[in-house]
């Protein structure tokens, strides 16, 4: 930046994005699969595409092809060339410059403004199963649980009150793994035992109707279940020999989280007819409906507590690592003082606060869709638009860094020089740019009210979104280079 002397921003970036000379443990294929498998496995997805029967494959295996494969290489290729911390704002930043590298981290962090009510209204739902299914489908009870819920962990990490990683991985292991693995025994066992089944199984059905674009609507929010793994890649440069175990890595957990969610949502595809299966609550729908058959009832309260802890856990190792990437910008001015606050744990307080406000906001939506589930889509849709605006940057990115710094070292590279990185990052962007415009699209299963709101809702969301960290930054100040404010006990 013009106004930032050479050698005191030097100094500054050096602090804020240190570089380790020590060497690296060396970890194996098998434990950074599984690292990929915390990040993109979430049985939220699955009555997302339960619906769509033995078609559900078709839609796994276009995200993987042409989302997650190209974001995979190239994320490994950025992480193990610039290894400095800071993510995509550092790569975004060396190949574009710093405007957007702050805009980058930014739409990194905003989507998950859209994303916290989605997994709250699970959370709410799930709860209600156990303890209130009377509530259920009440809107003004699903708010309060997200407002509630959000503004308590809020405030703990406000505090420094936080779940270690280690709690975190663990709880999503447990909250995700097993119930998985129990939904998908449930429609094994649902087969065998002769039970009519809601789905046709069929050559023909593995292919949905590609004539009818709303069947394809639900590609944004699959698009976003595979989303994250640029956090991961950081760790390719710690495997060893990571041209050939990086990309064996990305298989077996691709391997391991599309028979999750494939069998999983199948699994709640031949249970619960089509018409009669919730985006929100579809997951103790089916154990609801499965478990008394078999005298299991009570098994209910335990596999929604399962569900509970591991949302909570994913949230809380979500709530304040992107906050402090984007707390990270204000080394080179990015921040208004206002939100470079720290208190005395070291965590930016005004920006949690200024999220968990915004948060409140945005969850107020549910009180004027005509569902839950129609509430829990139009935010998932624009946090899958806004995260995957990101992604656009960040394949674009990788080309131009190809060229402007091909010397720069890289533990790992995409294979065929430049032609492998161009069919990756192509592949990614146009993507990218089909979910979004489909996101547009509502899904015709939601009967959604009233369509103009639905598109205005998303168009005047994404402006804002973006609009906002490109306001900011025109409007930097000298005064504003990071002034690491610590309040004392």
């Amino acid at each position: 930046m013009a106004y930032i002397g050479g050698e005191v921003a030097q100094k500054q970036e050096k602090f804020m994005f240190p570089t380790s000379n020590q060497p690296r443990r060396v970890i194996n294929v098998f434990v950074l699969a599984l690292l990929n498998v915390s990040i993109m496995l979430s049985l939220r997805t699955l009555p997302l595409v339960a619906e769509f029967g033995l078609s559900c494959l078709f839609f796994f295996v276009m995200a993987a092809l042409f989302f997650l494969l190209p974001c995979a290489l190239v994320s490994a290729e950025l992480a193990t060339g610039w290894i400095k911390s800071g993510g995509v704002y550092i790569w975004i930043r060396e190949a574009l410059g710093d405007r957007w590298g702050f805009f980058s981290i930014w739409m990194q962090w905003v989507h998950n403004i859209a994303w916290y009510p989605v997994i709250l209204s699970f959370i709410a739902t799930t709860l209600a199963y156990i303890a209130f299914p009377e509530l259920t489908n009440n809107k003004w009870y699903v708010v309060s649980v997200i407002l509630v819920s959000f503004w308590g962990m809020t405030l703990l990490n406000y505090l420094g009150i936080k779940t270690s990683s280690f709690f975190s991985s663990i709880g999503v292991m447990i909250g995700t793994i097993i119930p998985g693995i129990f939904i998908i025994s449930l429609g094994f066992s649902w087969v065998a035992s002769g039970h009519p089944l809601q789905i046709t199984l069929s050559a023909d059905a593995l292919l949905p109707d590609l004539s009818e674009m709303g069947n394809l609507v639900f590609l944004a929010g699959l698009f976003l279940a595979f989303s994250g793994l640029e956090v991961s890649s950081s760790l390719a440069g710690e495997i060893k020999d990571p041209q050939k175990n990086y990309p064996r890595a990305i298989i077996l957990a691709a391997i391991i989280t599309f028979t999750v969610l494939v069998l999983g949502a199948m699994s709640i595809a031949i249970i619960i007819p089509p018409n009669q299966i919730s985006l929100v609550g579809g997951l103790m729908e089916a154990f609801e409906k499965f478990l008394p058959i078999y005298h299991l009832e009570w098994l209910i309260p335990v596999l929604g507590t399962l569900l509970i802890i591991g949302a909570v856990a994913e949230i809380n190792a979500w709530l304040i690592s992107p906050i402090k990437g984007l707390h990270s910008t204000s080394v080179h001015g990015n921040l208004p003082p206002f939100f470079q606050n720290l208190n005395s744990h070291g965590t930016p307080t005004h920006l949690l606060l200024f999220q968990a406000i915004i948060v409140s906001i945005t969850s107020m939506v549910f009180l004027f869709m005509p569902s839950i589930s129609s509430g829990f889509w139009i935010l998932t849709a624009l946090s899958a638009q806004s995260y995957l605006i990101m992604y656009i940057f960040l394949f674009i990115s990788a080309v131009r860094l190809r060229y402007t710094k091909p010397h720069v070292p890289r533990v790992y590279r995409i294979p065929y020089p430049h032609k492998g990185i161009w069919i990756a990052s192509c592949m990614g962007i146009a993507s990218a740019l089909f979910a979004i415009s489909i996101g547009f699209i509502p899904p015709k299963e939601l009967h959604i009210m009233d369509t103009r709101f639905y598109v205005s809702f998303l168009v005047v969301g994404l402006i804002i979104m973006c609009g906002i960290p490109l306001l900011i930054y025109a409007c930097r100040k000298p005064h504003w280079i990071t002034r690491q404010q610590v309040k004392k006990k």
